[in-house]
């Protein structure tokens, strides 16, 4: 309960009227409080014990004060303190203010009814409803995982995994010659991806469904939406990785090719409305690491732990945060600073943690506790890139600076190494981010091979499972992204159809005599490298893919020497990376082929399409059938609880 102030009421001339508050938002959301429907879905759905705040939008009558607020769950008072803060964002009612009880947790399965009472100033009342769910999820007397592999193909839709296994295994009359890795794993069943306001995700809520079990809105992860501008003081829901390590001491580790502070590693180590508030979200990692076992933490990102004022750093005073009092009480949580100067590699590094800037630092590291590699500044350059630049073909790696970049299942072996040696298990999060990247980019050979070298880390990991029998590999994604699909093969030579890009002959050139459909199609053959990777991907009557979430784009179906200009590097406007070509438009123009787009977007966007979601290992028969994201979060904390009969083999 919170006693307040008594305000006066409102006079309209000779008139007094008394009006009474009114609740405009009630979090965690439900349909029930929005529609009045109490009927399923059930919005907002916990574990037992799993901690979340609560809070309601307040608006009262001009003139007038909130003096008391209630919450209760199944009419019972929750006893816990209420703090009253003012709505600061425009689209909220004048005067609102947000009642909030932090890190409230309930044991009870089943169904419950969350209320609020407020009361005016004047004495007037208003009650609002909503509902949550407490989902038990205990096995039938099997053994439970204690490790679990969790990987994410960043956009990766059914297309994406096919056209990955056309490129690196074949097809030989009609029949797959190989498979991926991702495709032997025994159990697989498809995800539903809308995000709490939208039928097409973002990636923040697209991956926070998987470490709290609950919906966000686009943009946001960890945290529920509010109506204060403050891009951290929302409404949280507790992490997997939080809830693990407060109840069994489990580690948890974050493994990315993107730059770390990204929306998907975010989401496994940080609490935000602001995707983009990359200072604040690499200071949590670091702060709140008690919180979640934190361990391993590798990708790119290096510009957000680098003083301010050194070269290249990106750390800004408008990301970072200070915590309010509410939140640092109710979650035994670090308050924040604005500290910019801040130098997070040696703080790192003073914790304990082992610092690797490169593949050979990486690779030489000899058994440490706890692991920070930061390969570049931000984005690491994608596998194509990659590869090239071991080969001695392509100059991009040394271009960006950072020639000596590690692989994904690199990347992933080392981090393996570390969290293993934990007796209470680990979590770790595995993201091949480049291939959402690529796609949006429509940059077709880049997030293939991106997608090949996700399957390398897979391999790795089902390695370690075969090893160690009380581990649970997922392999899934956050959305499908471009609305990519294999529209057949090309009918030309190599060689052929580079002059044809040469040409200007428009689309009578590159459509025409190129694209072929249905059994013009054929089955394209690229040869494979040692090192896993195809030879070249431009190769004679070469795999054809289309986009249904297009922009506008050139096209001449080769592979493109250079990637597109990334926004996030921080030396993206300076030499050689600022004649890079800057966007879909503005490549392959020799051929004269203008793809026209559906959206007006300047690259292609997510879709709402379901994806694909494979599991091997304990607790892996749970996912089977189609399943709303947020049911992911579920069955991986029921194989961690007990898994039951039917582990794989």
């Amino acid at each position: 309960m919170l006693p307040l102030a008594a305000s006066a009421a409102i006079l309209f001339g000779a008139c007094t009227v008394h009006a009474a508050p009114r609740v405009t938002r009630l979090t965690p959301p439900s349909v029930l409080f929005s529609s009045g429907n109490p009927a399923p879905p059930i919005t907002s759905r916990f574990l037992p014990g799993q901690r979340f705040d609560l809070q309601a939008t307040i608006a009262p009558d001009a003139g007038a004060t909130i003096s008391r607020v209630t919450f209760t769950v199944n009419g019972k008072d929750v006893r816990k303190p209420v703090s009253l803060r003012p709505a600061t964002v425009s689209s909220a009612p004048a005067g609102a203010m947000l009642a909030t009880v932090r890190a409230y947790e309930h044991a009870g399965t089943g169904t419950h009814i969350l209320g609020v009472t407020v009361t005016q100033s004047d004495g007037q009342t208003v009650s609002a409803q909503g509902n949550f769910e407490i989902v038990g999820v205990a096995g039938a007397n099997g053994k439970r995982a204690r490790n679990v592999i969790f990987y994410i193909g960043d956009g990766m839709g059914i297309a994406h995994r096919t056209a990955a296994r056309m490129m690196l295994r074949g097809v030989r009359q009609g029949k797959a010659a190989g498979l991926l890795a991702m495709d032997t794993m025994p159990y697989t069943g498809m995800v539903m991806t809308p995000s709490l306001n939208s039928i097409v995700t973002d990636s923040s809520p697209g991956a926070a469904c998987y470490s709290t079990g609950n919906k966000s809105n686009n943009n946001q992860h960890g945290v529920f939406p509010d109506d204060t501008t403050d891009n951290f003081d929302n409404p949280r829901v507790e992490l997997i990785v939080e809830y693990l390590h407060r109840t069994r001491g489990t580690s948890s580790g974050i493994v990315t090719t993107s730059d770390v502070f990204d929306a998907t590693p975010g989401s496994f180590g940080s609490h935000t409305q602001s995707r983009s508030a990359g200072t604040g979200i690499v200071d949590q990692y670091f702060d709140d690491r008690g919180l979640t076992g934190l361990t391993v933490l590798m990708g790119g990102g290096r510009k957000w732990f680098l003083p301010s004022g050194t070269p290249g750093s990106a750390r800004s005073a408008s990301s970072d945060y200070v915590l309010p009092d509410d939140l640092v009480n109710g979650w035994r949580v670090t308050r924040g600073a604005i500290d910019t100067p801040r130098d997070l590699i040696q703080e790192f590094q003073e914790a304990g943690f082992s610092y690797a800037p490169d593949a050979t630092t990486l690779g030489n590291l000899d058994n440490p506790d706890k692991l920070l590699g930061l390969f570049s500044l931000s984005n690491m350059n994608v596998a194509l890139d990659k590869i090239n630049g071991r080969r001695g073909t392509s100059s991009v790696v040394d271009d960006y600076g950072f020639p000596d970049q590690p692989m994904l299942d690199e990347m992933t072996e080392k981090a393996l190494e570390v969290l293993s040696r934990d007796r209470d298990g680990f979590f770790l999060m595995v993201e091949a981010a480049s291939i959402d990247k690529q796609a949006h980019n429509m940059d077709t050979e880049r997030w293939i091979l991106d997608t090949i070298e996700l399957d390398r880390a897979i391999e790795a990991g089902l390695r370690f499972a075969r090893k160690n029998s009380d581990t649970l590999v997922v392999v899934t994604a956050d959305h499908e992204c471009a609305g990519a699909n294999i529209i057949g093969a090309s009918m030309v030579s190599n060689a052929d159809l580079q002059a044809r890009a040469a040409s200007g002959g428009g689309a009578a050139q590159l459509r025409a005599g190129v694209v072929g459909t249905y059994d013009a199609a054929g089955f394209p053959r690229y040869q494979i490298a040692e090192d896993g990777y195809p030879v070249t991907t431009d190769i004679d009557r070469r795999m054809l893919i289309g986009y249904a979430a297009n922009a506008d784009r050139n096209e001449d179906w080769l592979t493109n020497p250079q990637p597109l200009r990334d926004s996030q590097q921080p030396f993206n406007e300076q030499a050689p990376l600022n004649t890079y070509p800057n966007g879909p438009v503005n490549r392959d123009t020799a051929g004269g082929f203008l793809i026209t787009g559906q959206i007006n977007d300047a690259v292609a966007a997510h879709t709402a399409s379901d994806i694909p979601i494979s599991a091997f290992g304990r607790g892996a028969f749970l996912f089977t059938g189609v399943m709303d994201n947020t049911d992911v979060f579920f069955k991986v904390m029921q194989a961690v609880a007990s898994s039951g009969s039917g582990d794989t083999p």
